[in-house]
């Protein structure tokens, strides 16, 4: 693998199945780094992209989910971000959830922004193993 900068990058409708799709292929990015243990990666990425299934499109049918996964120096940064509605608490919801704490486990950091516009985008850190980040 030469030194510049690798990146993954793809938008789908956010639909149920998008999500085994997305995740397959920030996977596979994940493994051609050198990442072995992708666990982690797979249950926090399928989670980001649950929750915009789930919740981002509340007043609209549908919408988009974009993906870019890249290769930094020491770290895979993953971002998910949708389009819709932005985070609203939900008049049900009795706090938090459980979503958002489980891919902060995963994760070596997680920041959280709303964009200009709409949406959300959830940007994830992956240290890369000692011999893929060499």
């Amino acid at each position: 693998m030469d030194n510049e900068k690798q990146r993954f990058e793809m938008r789908l409708g956010a639909q149920p199945a998008s999500v085994g799709q997305l995740r397959a292929d920030v996977v596979g990015f994940a493994r051609e780094l050198g990442f072995d243990d992708t666990g982690p990666i797979a249950l926090a990425v399928s989670e980001a992209l649950t929750n915009v299934v789930v919740h981002a499109y509340r007043d609209t049918e549908t919408g988009d989910v974009r993906v870019v996964a890249c290769d930094e120096p020491d770290r895979l940064v993953v971002v998910v971000r949708d389009y819709g509605d932005g985070m609203l608490p939900r008049a049900d919801s009795p706090g938090l959830g459980l979503g958002l704490p489980l891919i902060s486990s995963m994760t070596d950091a997680l920041q959280i922004e709303a964009p200009d516009g709409a949406g959300t985008l959830l940007r994830m850190h992956f240290m890369k193993p000692v011999a893929a980040a060499a």
